[in-house]
């Protein structure tokens, strides 16, 4: 297995959200968004983060300044997901994809990316087909969250071709069940439900709040800046529990995704991530950090492919 690499200090190079949000540019693209800027305690343009709605009018003027997405919406109190940090994990997995082919980024529809749990944003494909042309398929296991998907693709001129739906029917399963015979992905990209019960992400949420300096007096369900409802937060056994499902998963499909990988939001879960994977027998672990200001977290993307199945599988890419 490869070390740990130190967390990088910036966003990836990149990474197109670099330094301050440039709000004039993004008002003029997305007028909706002026309701919401304001100045912060040195008097710079900002957003009210602790507000869902201007975090939700940030990341449309966003998406669509820097990855021309026209169009975009989620429903009400669904994930809102902060796009640098998403942005950063799609660029080191273009790298990872680079290093398995002669240090040069893949590009276009013949990479294709497994989305697991592509939720009501529909954020990662919009990310990585916008910046390398790369073909999606993204599975949910609810259907409002694919409905939101699915109009924002149609909503969109061009997404049609570029991002596919397919609805994870079981509770029990994450790959199995949408990774159909004769189906190759190049990656899979996964953002875990973080916690374990709907208690605990109340609690984590209420937290939050109170870190941002804000009551919300007689509520019994504070609502996240970022939102997110049910199996976008949580699942029975949280992360670490997904994760395991996850990888124990990735071996009935070893020959039929290059890299699987998850993002890995508590570092408490890594060691037993590891140990999964070499349970598994994944001879190819990579491990990499990523840092956003002083919120840090990591993937861990993993092959079971040796280096023959690595040769045939680029000499059908060709």
């Amino acid at each position: 297995m490869n070390p740990i690499p130190k967390p990088a200090l910036v966003l990836h190079p990149r990474n197109r959200h670099q330094g301050r949000y440039d709000f004039e540019a993004l008002t003029s693209n997305s007028p909706q968004l002026s309701a919401f800027v304001i100045a912060n305690p040195y008097g710079e343009p900002s957003i009210d983060f602790a507000n869902p709605a201007a975090v939700q009018a940030l990341n449309r003027a966003l998406l669509k300044t820097h990855y021309g997405v026209e169009h975009w919406d989620i429903p009400k109190g669904y994930l809102c997901p902060p796009i640098p940090g998403r942005a950063d994990y799609i660029h080191y997995l273009a790298d990872l994809l680079a290093d398995s082919n002669g240090g040069t980024i893949p590009r276009g529809p013949a990479v294709r990316v497994l989305d697991i749990g592509i939720g009501a944003n529909a954020i990662y494909p919009l990310i990585g087909h916008a910046e390398y042309g790369w073909r999606f398929l993204g599975s949910d296991i609810d259907p409002v969250a694919l409905a939101s998907a699915k109009s924002i693709i149609e909503s969109n001129g061009g997404l049609a071709d570029a991002i596919e739906l397919r609805r994870q029917k079981s509770a029990d399963h994450i790959l199995l069940g949408v990774v159909n015979a004769g189906d190759r992905f190049d990656l899979t990209v996964c953002n875990p439900p973080f916690h374990a019960s709907g208690y605990e992400a109340r609690n984590s949420s209420e937290r939050k709040w109170r870190g941002l300096g804000k009551t919300r007096p007689g509520s019994k369900s504070p609502t996240l800046n970022f939102g997110g409802v049910g199996t976008e937060l949580w699942c029975e056994g949280g992360e670490a529990l997904f994760i395991r499902r996850l990888v124990q998963e990735s071996r009935e499909v070893y020959d039929q995704v290059y890299w699987f990988s998850t993002l890995v939001s508590k570092e408490s879960n890594l060691p037993e991530v590891l140990r999964v994977l070499k349970k598994v027998g994944a001879p190819f672990v990579r491990t990499v950090e990523m840092a956003q200001g002083q919120k840090k977290s990591r993937y861990v993307a993993w092959s079971f492919l040796h280096a023959s199945a690595q040769r045939a599988w680029h000499e059908q890419s060709r």
